[in-house]
């Protein structure tokens, strides 16, 4: 346990991949909390990126923003605040080409785009040397600096004199080494958030890779079909979206297994040590995937501790709370079933700045809007890009620049706040926008805001 300048204890809570406690020791974190007499814990998973450090970064500058935002608020006692850090993948950065203006439509509508992600710029290994510490398995980080290679073996295979079947025996041995990470279906059938698999398993990865590259920007719109161009280099380009797509998937898989099994049941344990303890969850980008499926793993509603949840531009799908009228997969989402753990609001943030889930967190699911069914708008989107989807009962909420709202959160109400005017910076961020750019005043408000609106 450390301490902010304020006195206020905070806990670094570390799971390993498959959700297991790692540190501290569940009984002395139980403990701890007693002891500190904490009331009301805010709860904090970062997202996307493997270092340590920049997650005790982003808890470093918002638990002080959320400590002052809280202070004085009626209904709220005695703070504390635990970061959770959990092995998530990291992409290289890309020279990706940001939209042209801020209003333009979210992508998800179609493969071919003429934005660029900028994934051809960087190289097999360097996209390897990223990757690669997100896995504590020897024999998965061997597998994805492999896959480096072969992709930059490829690259120098582009224009020689090597024969078509040569390279497409190469897109074969790339695609059976991607297929060998991919986790496996979601046990709790979470099929609105899995379109990315109908790329990692598809059977011909010669057009498959092709239509990666094209979504992706990394070929011409329209070459895989036309002919355009050398068909081996946008598909050994089409290998590094596949990749990116990759991460997406066992983001996005790890995450709600943490949540489930890791930090749900660590939840419900703290409920029995301390059943007047409040929990305020909070997750920015994948992480809000990892606190929401905590809900399913903290068991009954009597057994969960969990008063407000707040998903900070989620990077999972939008229909995951969804009931089955007007969801497009004709069935309830994934966590439709555990809403009624949280015992006050929940809310969710969206930008049209969030390029990351906005433009790009759809195309991973790009071609499985071939089948039949996926002919619905915002089949594929994410949280981060609009909000609760199908769930009711809901509102909707604005948040200003200036943070200064009187949001009136009730429980038991689904809310999406468009927090455009405050998640906004895009500088120096050409693939992501403003995803991240959440280290701010007015979204710890919207956290206190939440939280004071406990059951």
């Amino acid at each position: 346990m450390r301490r902010l300048p304020t006195n206020e204890p905070v806990w670094d809570v570390t799971f390993d991949a498959q959700g297991a406690l790692t540190t501290p020791a569940a009984g002395d974190f139980l403990d701890e909390v007693t002891a500190e007499g904490v009331q009301d814990l805010f709860v904090f998973s970062h997202g996307w990126g493997t270092a340590e450090q920049s997650a005790r970064e982003l808890y470093d500058a918002m638990f002080p923003l959320i400590r002052e935002a809280v202070s004085g608020v009626a209904g709220l006692g005695t703070v504390g605040f635990a970061g959770v850090y959990w092995p998530s993948l990291w992409f290289p950065p890309t020279p990706a080409t940001p939209p042209a203006a801020a209003a333009s439509p979210q992508a998800g509508d179609g493969a071919v785009v003429d934005l660029s992600a900028g994934t051809a710029a960087v190289s097999g290994a360097d996209i390897a040397a990223s990757l690669v510490k997100g896995f504590a398995d020897p024999a998965q980080q061997q597998t994805v600096t492999e896959l480096g290679r072969q992709i930059d073996e490829g690259v120098a295979a582009v224009g020689s004199g090597e024969t078509d079947a040569a390279k497409e025996q190469r897109l074969v041995s790339i695609h059976q080494l991607i297929r060998s990470l991919v986790p496996p279906p979601a046990p709790d059938g979470a099929f609105e958030d899995s379109g990315e698999r109908a790329l990692l398993q598809d059977a011909d990865p010669k057009t498959a890779y092709q239509a990666a590259a094209e979504a992706f920007g990394s070929a011409p719109p329209g070459s895989s079909t036309q002919g355009i161009g050398d068909w081996f280099r946008h598909a050994v380009n089409g290998a590094k979206d596949a990749l990116r797509v990759l991460s997406y998937s066992i983001m996005k898989a790890r995450a709600g297994d943490i949540g489930r099994t890791g930090l749900g049941p660590l939840l419900a344990a703290l409920h029995g040590r301390s059943p007047g303890l409040r929990v305020h969850l909070i997750g920015h980008s994948f992480g809000a995937r990892l606190v929401s499926f905590a809900l399913a793993g903290v068991g009954t509603p009597a057994d969960s501790p969990v008063t407000s949840l707040l998903l900070i531009q989620g990077a999972f799908s939008h229909w995951s709370f969804a009931h089955a009228q007007d969801n497009p997969f004709g069935s309830a989402g994934a966590l439709n079933a555990f809403a009624d753990r949280v015992h006050g609001p929940l809310v969710s943030t969206f930008s049209v700045h969030d390029w990351a889930v906005g433009v790009w967190y759809p195309k991973a699911s790009f071609l499985a809007r071939q089948d039949s069914e996926a002919d619905v708008a915002g089949r594929w989107d994410g949280m981060g890009a609009d909000g609760y989807q199908a769930v009711a009962p809901a509102e909707d909420r604005v948040m200003p620049a200036d943070g200064g709202a009187d949001y009136g959160f009730v429980p038991g109400a689904f809310y999406r706040v468009n927090a455009a005017a405050v998640i906004n910076d895009v500088d120096g961020e050409p693939f992501s926008g403003a995803h991240s750019d959440i280290r701010k005043p007015p979204v710890a408000a919207l956290a206190a805001a939440a939280a004071a609106a406990h059951g």
